[in-house]
């Protein structure tokens, strides 16, 4: 367990993200060890998520931090495997070399990154649990601290991706040089017909600089994948629920299915804003 901490330590600091790390060994963690991090980082947090349950103004229900223990974990890894073919496409579609391993270990990684920095917050969220009657004010804590810590995990993902191709580029065999040639003097025909070429070139190079680079339409396909995973652990959230425990309901593992995490959140606002 100790091993499998300190990967997600080095992890936080870069380490074992660096270019060379990278080119050398790939993304080098233990999967499963990670995964067990994982589940723990979720669990903790979870705990603190559900304590609004167990403060003076929520249900009572102790049994609320149990279920947030094991639903905060699960709803990364549902999301994960609900989302992972569709990266794995988008990934093969921009031309990059991962094998399945090699990216679901990256995945993961990703993965660990967003539940160490949702664990990191999980004291603040207990915090205002303990120390506000507002249940609105705490779900819209945690959507905050979801999203912060998805954007970073996010942000990681894409960065080591970016290093990745990076590094498949640099494996391209380098042109040997050879000796120039001795300048020779031309003619005033043969350096018309040079400056003709040269600006022929110029408006090529122009038109080629209009058209969008291939690390352009990299980043557009994993926006959109972002989006679309965005979504997914939105209403995978939304279907899990409740996490918190209302104060004016009873404590139950899962609600009845209605509406969507979107028009929720959408009416949280608004309530607090009357």
């Amino acid at each position: 367990m100790i091993l499998w901490v300190r990967q997600l330590d080095q992890l936080l600091r870069g380490r074992l993200t660096t270019q060379e790390q990278l080119d050398e060994k790939g993304v080098d963690v233990s999967s499963p060890g990670l995964a067990l991090v994982l589940i723990l980082l979720g669990g903790i947090y979870g705990v603190c998520m559900g304590t609004f349950a167990v403060a003076g103004s929520g249900s009572g229900q102790s049994m609320q931090l149990l279920a947030s223990a094991i639903k905060v974990p699960s709803l990364f890894f549902l999301t994960l495997l609900v989302t992972l073919p569709s990266l794995y496409v988008f990934n093969a579609l921009v031309g990059s070399r991962l094998t399945f391993t090699p990216f679901l270990r990256l995945m993961i990684s990703a993965t660990a990154i967003t539940m160490a920095v949702l664990a990191s917050l999980g004291t603040i969220v207990a915090f205002f649990s303990f120390t506000t009657t507002s249940y609105p004010f705490v779900i819209l804590l945690n959507v905050a601290t979801f999203s912060l810590a998805g954007m970073l995990g996010l942000r990681f993902l894409l960065q080591t991706l970016r290093k990745l191709r990076v590094g498949e580029a640099s494996t391209i065999p380098a042109v040997s040089e050879e000796r120039l040639p001795p300048v020779q003097p031309i003619s005033d025909e043969q350096l018309s017909e040079l400056t003709s070429e040269l600006k022929d070139s110029a408006s090529a190079t122009r038109y080629v600089r209009q058209q969008p680079s291939p690390a352009d339409r990299v980043r557009k396909v994993f926006v959109i994948w972002i989006i679309i995973y965005g979504a997914v652990g939105a209403q995978m959230g939304w279907i899990l629920r409740p996490f918190i425990g209302s104060p004016t309901q009873p404590f139950s593992w899962f609600r009845p299915r209605g509406s969507n995490f979107f028009e929720a959140v959408w009416s949280v606002i608004t309530h607090l804003s009357r």
